[in-house]
């Protein structure tokens, strides 16, 4: 168990966005890392950070098929965590309750994977 963990919200997580100079702060699973010194080495290109950059980026981290050394990589600009209340709200769909079986996020469930919460 970690000691003394920063938390940040996202408010000051998407002002770290890459733009005007400021750093490139991404979230993947809850952990807030900074990024920036990590750019220019990446393999892919700057770009498929930078797109990322002050937002929640747990998606396309997963589905870009990193490998476990790419992963220990990541660990290395670890800044902190997401915060407790905030955790999980990027990835519900806007307008929608949690846990309906009504509407278009359930007919989306349906589609992918035929299940509704």
């Amino acid at each position: 168990m970690e000691i003394n963990v920063k938390y940040f919200k996202f408010e000051e997580i998407s002002k770290r966005n890459g733009k005007n100079g400021n750093k490139t702060w991404i979230v993947v699973k809850d952990i807030v890392y900074d990024v920036t010194p990590y750019l220019l080495e990446h393999p892919g290109g700057s770009e498929l950070i930078t797109d990322w950059g002050g937002k929640e980026a747990t998606k396309p981290f997963e589905e870009g098929g990193h490998s476990s050394y790419a992963k220990s990589i990541l660990v290395k600009y670890k800044i902190g965590e997401l915060h407790p209340n905030e955790r999980g709200l990027k990835d519900e769909p806007v307008g929608l309750e949690s846990g309906s079986s009504n509407g278009p996020c359930c007919f989306i469930r349906l589609l992918t994977c035929g299940f509704c919460r």
